[in-house]
């Protein structure tokens, strides 16, 4: 989670930390070495984590940071809070400080769809196809623009809430574009908008692009209105983001600003000296690149500014000043269909995994809209408009920017299990079932952990302890081992292990956790058994240190019919275990399927298994027939 070259490294006490646990360490060395460390380890680990991620500014502007980090180790409880109440500060600080360079003609401020989206895959999916004419696709055909034009319109009121006007200009997600998308900027009033130099080469008629066509805005004519549209230089940008990271800063500056020379007299003599004002758009992420350079690119940073400032033909441009000063001299008739990333859009639709993500979308986009086409008197609910909320968050890129084999990180699990989240709200939004495949997850694990079965009948002995080793021995397992989940869960998992079985006249469950259930951060603890099949049965279990156990049995057959009963089977002392009669599931004689999900204050916290369910069949003499064990 941090580049360890400039950011460990040149940190004493945190290289040491790294070196504790080791540099190549996995799997089962992970969870052997993590022994090793001492509280005061964990403490100081906590800090240079936050530590590290601070700016070299505020080393030089802020007391607090700055002796933290001249301590360098044996950080107190109270250290880590003020450091995390700082975060917050300065961050709360940031949009602030940009309403003030705004308000003093320093910067001009643009923004982003809403919640980052594609903008026209969301207008049309089929758009992939002018880029990618053999790609396969979801199978429903999503096009919905009126989201588009939401996601456009709630980001230009929230900025012009934030910063005191509308701006100007939009970064489309990802820098996509198509004549879809441009048309909805347009009726939103959107000034300019900017995306890649390769989508100019395809915008324009086949051999009239040359890489000197960039350097200044086009006007895009759509419905007797225009939109400027600046195209980055691709080499340049990229040169910050990636080239010059390992480079001494005062070399990459000089680097930099030679080739903007370059440029500009090569300009010139196409010209033959004639003096015009051109523009050299440099686009990148501006959060992605500077952990990767030294002091987090502030040396650089520094040099550039100065550099700029000290060179009398080269003067740094607001977007809209040089469109005020400089209205586009050359027109498009069309804007090619594609993204920053190699003119299409193969990141985020084409790979199994990602058309199934926009199918789900789909489906749950379609069941929101037949569902209040169904109950118009809900159309302006607060259920109907959270429901209308997630579908727009699901919409957004990142989602798809995990899937396929594009991009993976240590988070895949969560970022998966996150997206389907959000479409299984919008049903829990409204009172309905949730589909089982939404619980199923898009991108497979690396190493998936399945459950195992049992391999006999047990009875176990409900007093919250495990009496001899034998007593669960031919129980099912299911480890939710430590990391297994991605690191976002690891240090979040109060289950350990859940074992599962049964007799003729009974299921049984036990319940490890993480830690005793004496430990003051247990006080109380709720978890429920949910059912898919026979469905709408739950199981609720209740845990407190001053009350006991408790055992609930749950029957939803409708929205408004519930049937609960208390049950007494139930133990919690080394271990929770308990056990539900067979016949309370009434008429059911098939397979049983269930996940277990552990809530805080209503709210899920952990589901295991997180992306499929567990099942097995209805007891029966038959069942282990065939099974023997040593």
């Amino acid at each position: 989670m941090a580049n360890w070259d400039t950011m460990i490294d040149p940190i004493l006490r945190y290289r040491e930390l790294l070196e504790k646990r080791g540099r190549f360490a996995r799997g089962e060395e992970l969870s052997r070495v993590q022994n090793y460390y001492k509280e005061q380890d964990w403490r100081d680990l906590q800090v240079w984590f936050n530590l590290t991620w601070f700016d070299p500014y505020w080393t030089e502007h802020d007391a607090f940071i700055r002796s933290l980090r001249e301590k360098g180790k044996g950080f107190t409880e109270e250290d880590k809070k003020l450091l995390l109440d700082k975060q917050v500060k300065i961050c709360g600080d940031v949009a602030g400080k940009h309403k003030e360079f705004q308000d003093r003609g320093q910067i001009e401020i643009t923004t982003s769809p809403f919640y980052h989206p594609i903008l026209p895959l969301l207008c049309d999916t089929e758009s992939a196809r002018m880029a990618m004419p053999h790609a396969a696709l979801p199978l429903q055909h999503f096009a919905f623009p009126e989201d588009a034009r939401m996601q456009i319109q709630r980001a230009l009121d929230d900025h012009t809430r934030r910063f005191g006007r509308p701006p100007r200009g939009i970064w489309p997600s990802e820098g996509s574009v198509s004549d879809a998308a441009a048309q909805i900027m347009i009726d939103c009033g959107v000034r300019w908008t900017a995306t890649d130099e390769a989508i100019l080469a395809n915008s324009l008629s086949p051999g009239q692009f040359t890489h000197d066509d960039i350097y200044e805005p086009y006007r895009l004519e759509m419905g007797g209105k225009s939109l400027s549209v600046f195209f980055r230089d691709h080499e340049l940008s990229d040169a910050i983001g990636f080239v010059y990271t390992t480079w001494n800063a005062a070399d990459a500056v000089n680097d930099l600003i030679k080739r903007l020379h370059g440029i500009r007299q090569r300009l010139l003599q196409k010209e033959g000296g004639a003096f015009r004002p051109h523009v050299i758009p440099i686009i990148l992420d501006g959060e992605n690149c500077w952990e990767y350079y030294h002091d987090d690119g502030l040396p650089f940073l520094r040099g550039l500014y100065k550099a700029l400032s000290d060179e009398p033909t080269l003067q740094t441009v607001l977007a809209s000043e040089y469109l005020d000063n400089h209205p586009p001299a050359r027109s498009l008739s069309r804007l090619w269909s594609g993204s920053w990333i190699n003119a299409n859009f193969d990141i985020w639709i084409g790979h199994p995994e990602d058309n199934q993500a926009w199918d789900l979308l789909y489906r749950t986009r379609q069941f929101l809209t037949t569902y209040l086409k169904n109950h118009p008197e809900r159309s302006d609910s607060p259920e109907a408009k959270l429901a209308w909320e997630e579908i727009y968050i699901a919409e957004g890129s990142d989602w798809c920017w995990w899937y396929g084999d594009d991009h993976s990180s240590a988070n895949d699990e969560a970022f998966d299990y996150l997206f389907r989240k959000h479409l299984m709200n919008v049903y829990g939004a409204l009172g309905a079932k949730v589909p089982d495949d939404l619980r199923s997850a898009i991108k497979p694990r690396h190493a998936k952990l399945i459950p195992k079965p049992p391999i006999d009948f047990l009875s176990p002995k409900i007093d919250g302890r495990v009496t001899s080793y034998f007593e669960w021995h031919a129980a099912g397992i299911y480890l939710t081992e430590p990391g297994a989940t991605g690191t976002m869960h690891r240090a979040q998992n109060t289950i350990r292990a859940i074992y599962y079985g049964y007799d003729l006249h009974n299921l049984y469950f036990r319940m490890d956790l993480s830690r005793p259930l004496t430990d003051a951060s247990i006080e109380t603890l709720s978890f429920k058994v949910l059912f898919s099949k026979p469905e709408g049965y739950e199981a609720v279990v209740r845990i407190s240190q001053s009350t006991g156990a408790a055992l609930q049995l749950i029957h939803r057959m409708g929205s408004d019919q519930v049937i609960s009963k208390d049950l007494s089977t139930i133990a919690a002392l080394k271990v929770i275990e308990f056990g539900i009669s067979l016949t309370l599931f009434e008429g059911h004689s098939g397979p049983f399927e269930w996940v277990v999900m552990l809530e805080k204050d209503g709210l899920e916290q952990e589901r295991w298994p997180t992306d499929s369910s567990i099942s097995h069949p209805y007891p029966a003499e038959e069942n282990f027939a065939q099974a023997w064990s040593i």
